[in-house]
């Protein structure tokens, strides 16, 4: 028992008691259970009723998924089943198209049929079935079957796709007299311009020419002449010109882009305007190109101004095209008229840009505006020669600008040199006189003043200068004009006055350029170095700049040209071209002791770096005229930058800075320790110059190295480092002292 096999019988001895095969049955059938009965239920409610539903549908559908292979062709019942589906809803497409598939997959396409016939007659407008069907109907090659329904399907009027479908079926079988046929029928339902469209290129694709351009002109009969059915039908225009350019009929297709566009204002007409654009760059001539564009660029720029009228750069480019097209013209001999009317069409697009007056009375808003009106004024003289209507234009414009607010000088300007080009030199300074009197600008002296120059009315623009400083006495430029128009007429003491009276203005706007004006006129002009000196001796004395010390000592040391009087002797002598310039030497030492004359006033009022730069330009000089003596003695004037540490106000922290250390100033405050201090340099550039052989590393050169050379005024971190110890050294000797 214990591997699994069934136990031995050792006793094969027949039983005392035998059983016969009429006991068992007789025992079987008395120990039967009775037959199970369902209790009977009964339903309450409606919830009750649907649950009872349930467990029934689940029950059956249980005992069909078991015993599936027992239910296998039972068509009846399934259609029986569909059947009542369909009374329940038949409207039900999934539902027809299962019942319908089901027959197919049977091979029963009698009963397919007839559910298709059922479904499209029950839901005309699915276009599903009627699809489904003429499918089943083209797949039996019943073609005429297919026909037929698709003439059932037609008299519904489906959309297009079904149409079309129609078409290609029969397009498959090459029935295309047919096809044609069901797009005429098409049209009729339906007489859309794209449908015309494909139409006529169906008749083309088939060779019949002729007969697709009836489709097109019937189609253009039907949407007549009015301008809101042609734009309805540029589709078709657009396609009947390209067909006739397929066709190698440029002049036809012509004929129909210019009857459309034409008929239609350019803003509807983009599309086909670009398409006649596009035709003409292939097939046109130059001519008929050029203005096919022109007509393009034109509906663009009046698009956008029609947006913002004060786009004024719109404008300006809409003007220079049609100025363009106008020299185009002249350049290709146009006739009189046309000559005309383009010049009427340039004259309308300034006239319409200039109606749009920038709002409000700021300048800012008036700057490109003004422009617009000094174009138009130059293409009426230059382009028509219409002096008259130029003039008036100008005038407009000046009225027309508010002048109590601002004013363009420009305007007025070329208003006064429009006169001049007509001869009229009285109104020209009546415009400019009246335009100073009324709203005096800088421009507005310059232009007047530069018309009467050109015109050499010097008593005029003497006169104009006087109104001008008048208006503007700090205005430096204006005094120094003024000088140089006196030293243009070598009248020098009238321009050593001029400048005097300028000086001693008491305000004045960028001074410095009207004392580089008069030093510069008594330098180059007069020769006069003691007048110079005494200009410079004034200027240091009333700023006491820097660069005022740095010009001041390079006058002194440079050469100039002879006093004046002088200079007409010697021109007497010689001959201008052979004669050489002569000048009269500087003098280094006046040019020193300027120098060390700025040194010390800019350290009585403490300014190191101006020292610096003062120093830097005294060391060049002396590099370029003096000797190695002189340029060391001022590079031992020149700083050390060192370390100095503070407590800051704001944060409390100890806070190091670098700061410039002059010789001088440390001599003076530490005398004993910068004794100490120049020992030791000395001791370092002597270490220096043994183990590279360079020179002396700091501004504190003992005065007994004359020979050494000029060293750097900046100094590396260490040697910083080193200077800052032995200066601690110095203090505390200085200390033990005292």
């Amino acid at each position: 028992m214990q591997d699994g096999r069934a136990p031995r019988i050792r006793n094969r001895a027949p039983a005392p008691v035998q059983i016969t095969a009429e006991q068992l049955l007789r025992e079987a059938q008395e120990r039967q259970e009775s037959t199970f009965r369902a209790p009977k239920q009964r339903v309450e409610d409606f919830e009750e009723l649907h649950e009872y539903r349930g467990r029934k549908r689940k029950e059956f559908e249980d005992r069909i998924r078991r015993n599936r292979g027992s239910i296998q062709g039972e068509f009846d019942r399934s259609r029986s089943v569909f059947e009542r589906a369909l009374d329940v809803d038949p409207r039900s497409v999934p539902l027809w198209l299962s019942y319908t598939e089901m027959e197919l997959k049977n091979r029963n396409v009698q009963h397919a049929r007839n559910l298709f016939d059922r479904a499209v007659t029950l839901l005309p407008r699915v276009d599903q079935l009627w699809y489904k069907y003429v499918y089943l109907e083209e797949l039996l090659q019943n073609i005429p079957g297919a026909r037929q329904v698709f003439e059932r399907w037609m008299q519904w009027e489906p959309d297009d796709k079904a149409w079309q479908a129609y078409i290609k079926m029969e397009e498959r079988y090459n029935e295309l007299d047919r096809a044609s046929i069901i797009y005429e029928r098409w049209i009729a339902v339906r007489p859309e311009p794209r449908v015309w469209v494909k139409w006529a290129k169906f008749e083309e694709e088939r060779g019949k020419f002729d007969k697709a351009r009836e489709v097109f002109q019937t189609a253009l009969q039907f949407f007549g002449d009015e301008e809101e059915q042609i734009e309805k039908a540029q589709a078709v225009f657009n396609a009947f010109a390209k067909m006739e350019t397929r066709l190698k009929e440029y002049e036809r297709a012509r004929v129909i882009y210019k009857f459309a566009l034409d008929r239609l204002p350019r803003s509807k007409s983009a599309n086909l305007y670009a398409a006649y654009t596009k035709f003409e760059k292939q097939h046109g001539t130059r001519s008929v190109l050029e203005s096919t564009v022109l007509g393009k660029r034109r509906i663009q720029y009046e698009d956008e101004v029609s947006h913002d009228g004060r786009n004024y750069d719109t404008w300006f480019d809409y003007a220079r095209l049609e100025e363009g097209a106008l020299r185009i013209l002249r350049e290709e001999g146009g006739t009189k008229e046309e000559e005309e009317a383009l010049i009427e069409r340039v004259r309308d697009v300034y006239e319409r840009a200039v109606a749009h007056v920038p709002p409000g009375h700021e300048k800012r808003y008036w700057r490109r505006y003004i422009f617009l009106w000094l174009d138009y004024a130059l293409f009426e003289e230059i382009e028509t020669k219409d002096y008259e209507r130029a003039r008036q234009i100008y005038r407009t414009a000046l009225n027309l600008v508010p002048h109590k607010q601002f004013t363009f000088a420009k305007l007025w300007i070329m208003a006064a040199r429009f006169e001049i080009r007509r001869l009229d030199l009285p109104a020209a300074r009546k415009i400019l006189g009246a335009g100073i009197g009324m709203c005096p600008k800088e421009a507005l002296f310059k232009g007047y003043i530069q018309l009467e120059m050109d015109l050499r009315e010097f008593d005029r623009v003497r006169t104009l200068y006087e109104k001008y400083i008048e208006y503007d006495p700090t205005n430096s430029a204006a005094w120094i004009k003024y000088a140089e128009l006196e030293t243009a007429l070598e009248d020098f003491a009238r321009a050593e006055a001029m400048f005097e009276l300028a000086v001693s203005q008491s305000a004045l706007a960028m001074p410095e350029l009207l004392w580089k004006a008069y030093i510069d006129f008594e330098v180059e002009e007069q020769g006069d170095r003691e007048k110079a000196r005494s200009l410079y001796e004034r200027l240091v004395a009333l700023s006491g700049h820097h660069k005022v010390w740095i010009s001041y000592a390079e006058f002194e040391g440079s050469p100039i040209p002879l006093p004046r009087a002088e200079r007409e002797e010697d021109d007497d002598d010689e001959e201008e071209e052979e004669a050489e310039r002569k000048m009269v030497p500087g003098n280094p030492e006046l040019a020193r002791q300027v120098f060390e004359r700025g040194y010390k006033d800019l350290k009585s009022k403490g300014l190191k770096a101006e020292r610096v730069t003062l120093l830097e330009a005294w060391k060049a000089y002396e590099q370029a005229n003096g000797t190695e003596a002189d340029v060391a003695k001022v590079q031992g004037m020149m700083p050390i930058v060192g370390r100095k540490q503070h407590v800051d106000k704001e944060t409390g922290q100890v806070v190091e800075d670098w700061e410039l250390v002059f010789a001088d100033d440390e001599r003076e405050a530490n005398p004993t320790s910068y004794k100490f201090l120049q020992m030791a340099h000395a001791w370092k550039a002597a270490q220096a110059k043994k183990a590279s052989g360079s020179g002396v590393l700091s501004g504190f050169t003992p005065s007994t190295s004359k020979t050494t050379s000029a060293p750097d005024s900046r100094m590396v971190d260490g040697d910083t480092d080193m200077r800052e110890g032995l200066k601690d050294d110095a203090s505390s000797v200085a200390s033990s002292d005292e």
